[in-house]
């Protein structure tokens, strides 16, 4: 078992590991626990009972977060159709079958998102095995794949995230910066919580959100009660 810091050994005394702490009151912690140097992101994770094997039971989707996620992503348009309204919405690069060789022959990544029309995703089939596992394959159910091209790059830019269940049933995502103040963060984490609870498939039997952790780059992780969970609030001892 690897050893904790000296720094996270005390972030690490500030939570207690057994206590469900309400929104308002993880997110603050999550805000003073945080021991990185750099404004850390503040991430969210979702395990919810559910079977992804199961074709009605794959939640995957897009959100453009209320606050934005306080990060500055590189947008990759790949596009024969709308190229002048990808350039005048101000995306990173354009282009197309050409930027997809670059991918596939010199391996090339400096960008964060990809945004492709509907004609380009039979050529991007081709580097799809590379593509996927780092999630950047474009897709219709996060309005990746479209030929409003200057909407989608504008989501983007405004705090736009995807989420998608792992075959674990866990979510992952961003809730921002730990120099977000606590309104915007909780704001995130609301739209955010409801539209995972949208989500939940009809087919699922029980309790549907197992369990709710948020956490800083390199902080501990902090167990929050969401509304709509089974459960009790634990009285801090602190």
């Amino acid at each position: 078992m690897a050893k904790l810091s000296k720094k996270l050994k005390v972030a690490s005394a500030k939570v207690e590991r057994h206590t469900q702490y309400d929104p308002k009151t993880a997110l603050q912690l999550a805000k003073d626990t945080s021991i990185t140097k750099f404004d850390a992101t503040v991430e969210i994770a979702f395990n919810l009972n559910i079977d992804p094997k199961k074709a009605d039971q794959q939640i995957r989707g897009a959100i453009v977060l209320p606050s934005g996620t306080g990060k500055s992503q590189k947008i990759l348009v790949l596009t024969n159709t709308k190229t002048k309204e990808a350039t005048d919405a101000k995306a990173d690069f354009v282009g197309g079958e050409e930027l997809i060789t670059k991918i596939q022959k010199e391996n090339w990544f400096d960008f964060d998102v990809i945004i492709a029309t509907p004609e380009m995703m039979a050529k991007l089939g081709a580097i799809g095995k590379v593509l996927g596992p780092k999630g950047l394959m474009p897709n219709p159910k996060t309005g990746t794949v479209t030929m409003d091209v200057a909407k989608a790059i504008e989501d983007v830019k405004k705090g736009k995230v995807e989420y998608r269940a792992d075959k674990e049933g866990n979510i992952h995502s961003i809730l921002g910066k730990t120099s977000f103040t606590i309104e915007q963060l909780q704001a995130n984490f609301n739209a955010l919580l409801e539209v995972i609870q949208k989500s939940k498939p009809q087919t699922v039997k029980g309790e549907y959100m197992l369990n709710v952790t948020v956490s800083t780059t390199m902080g501990p992780g902090i167990k929050v009660l969401a509304p709509g969970m089974k459960g009790s609030f634990t009285e801090s001892k602190k």
